[in-house]
């Protein structure tokens, strides 16, 4: 590794979080470009650039011989799977699982407490200025406490998650690749999340995942869009669902099968759903989902945070300083599984 570390960064992020990263090391020799497209970096800086720190910006091989680390600013990265740089013998790539898990845990708690508790009818019965004879039977809620919330997916989001409704009393299951293992080897910030499985009940292999959804009161879904996860949860999940049950879906358009989807909640096979991700963003404005009374819609925003960038520049400063030791990075990237 050589003394100088050239950094190209293509996001916008504040000059007092550069200034953060830039006390990591003397060594590192931070660009900025804030671009959307590789041509508009100079050649002469993909010529020496070491480490590249980037949304979308991914250059061709031969533009950047040097790069040996990519870091992307966001978790979900299906839409980088095809670049040709991403095979590069030795590259290393990382994501950012875990700047996300608070804001999104806290948006999966707001939409398991307004579905429980009949917050959209409420809205509706104001809207209409309606002061129902039937409202104790109505507003009825679905108690967090001792209900089954079935996570899909056990990462940074759906651990802080758990974190958040063990405290309510709830029971915790979730779904993982490997059901032996309750431990989590991402990066996750200190007092956060659940690095070491103590707040879930049990875990189901991903092979399990209808014996799950059977137990489930609230279903989240936080897995990673791949080819192996696209149209996963479909027709089979929803058939042995409770028909009190509620699913939520923060993950990525195309894990849900919306049409199987659609269907069940015309059907009444499911009590209702909280939708953040679509097949097809924005979604239509003729999609039924609109205007569906049992169904809250909203646009792709379970992530947003003012505080994303600051925790973005944590977890990446923390893997500088893996880098710089020569160590493992945190985050890293599997091409064959995806994510």
């Amino acid at each position: 590794m050589s003394e100088k570390i050239d950094l190209l960064m293509t996001v916008p992020i504040p000059d007092e979080l550069i200034e953060k990263l830039q006390s990591v090391s003397s060594r590192l020799h931070i660009h900025q470009h804030r671009v959307s497209r590789a041509e508009e970096v100079p050649a002469e800086v993909w010529a020496t650039a070491e480490v590249l720190y980037t949304g979308r910006v991914i250059p061709q091989p031969s533009q950047a011989p040097n790069l040996r680390w990519i870091q992307f600013h966001f978790t979900g990265v299906d839409h980088a799977w095809e670049a040709p740089i991403l095979r590069r013998e030795g590259l290393v790539v990382t994501t950012m699982s875990g700047a996300s898990a608070t804001q999104v845990a806290e948006y999966i708690a707001m939409m398991i407490l307004a579905l429980g508790h009949r917050l959209p009818d409420m809205i509706e019965h104001q809207k209409k200025i309606v002061w129902p004879k039937d409202r104790w039977e109505r507003f009825s809620p679905h108690e967090i406490r001792n209900a089954t919330v079935g996570i899909i997916g056990y990462g940074s989001i759906g651990r802080q998650l758990a974190r958040l409704l063990y405290a309510f009393g709830a029971r915790i299951l979730a779904s993982k690749r490997h059901g032996m293992n309750p431990r989590d080897d991402g990066y996750t910030a200190a007092g956060f999340g659940d690095p070491e499985g103590d707040y879930v009940h049990r875990i189901y292999p991903a092979e399990a995942l209808k014996s799950m959804a059977r137990e489930s009161d609230f279903l989240v879904n936080t897995l990673p869009l791949t080819p192996a996860t696209r149209g996963l949860i479909g027709a089979e999940v929803f058939s042995v669902m409770k028909d009190t049950a509620y699913l939520i879906d923060i993950s990525r358009g195309g894990v849900i099968n919306h049409t199987a989807l659609i269907g069940a909640l015309k059907d009444k096979k499911i009590a209702g759903a909280a939708l953040d991700v679509f097949p097809e963003e924005p979604l239509p404005p003729d999609d039924p989902l609109w205007k569906m009374p049992n169904v809250i819609v909203t646009p792709h925003i379970s992530g947003i945070s003012p505080y994303y960038d600051a925790r973005a520049v944590e977890l990446f400063s923390e893997n500088l300083r893996h880098y710089l030791a020569g160590s493992r990075l945190l985050n890293q990237l599997d091409l064959e599984r995806g994510y």
